[in-house]
């Protein structure tokens, strides 16, 4: 894929309320804006890479891009799980990504067991290749320290936020 690594940001919207609640996998869920972004070459699948809220600290993470088949929805969603454990829910605060690999296709599972055990595997190979020194690198980008002059810009609202801090490579 041309387009990876690909940098990303966005506020954090309500998803489907799974993540936490059905998987114990919280994710944060990006605007239908970004999602719609996205250049061609990235496809549905699972991803991994570098993520921060706010002006927090930068972690490893693993990104659900596509229609999630094993709900069957009708909506193509962005859902990322950090690789950290928050103290609250962070909705409405800014999401910056750097998608930087592919690890698989979606795919439905026969059982909601077997959906958690594929993105427990999926985390543990993010991990694992977010170590390599390419992707190390990355974690030290500028583009996440960025997030502070969009901090301090006049506030806009919700909706032009979403347009206005997005962007690609």
């Amino acid at each position: 894929m041309k387009s990876l690594p690909y940098f990303c940001r966005g506020e954090v919207v309500r998803g489907f309320g799974r993540g936490s609640k059905e998987l114990g996998i919280p994710t944060a869920n990006f605007p239908v804006s970004v999602v719609d972004h996205l250049p061609a070459d990235i496809g549905t699948g699972i991803y991994y890479g570098w993520a921060c809220v706010g002006n927090g600290d930068v972690f490893k993470m693993v990104m659900s891009i596509g229609w999630n088949p094993y709900y069957k929805n009708t909506k193509k969603s962005m859902e990322t799980h950090v690789i950290h454990t928050f103290k609250e829910d962070f909705y409405g605060e800014i999401l910056s990504v750097v998608m930087v690999g592919y690890i698989r296709p979606e795919r439905s599972y026969d059982s909601l067991e077997a959906l958690i055990a594929a993105i427990n595997n999926d985390i543990e190979e993010a991990k694992l290749k977010l170590e390599l020194p390419e992707h190390l690198k990355l974690k030290e980008d500028n583009f996440f320290t960025s997030v502070t002059s969009l901090s301090s810009a006049p506030s806009p609202t919700t909706a032009s936020t979403s347009q206005t801090i997005m962007n690609g490579h």
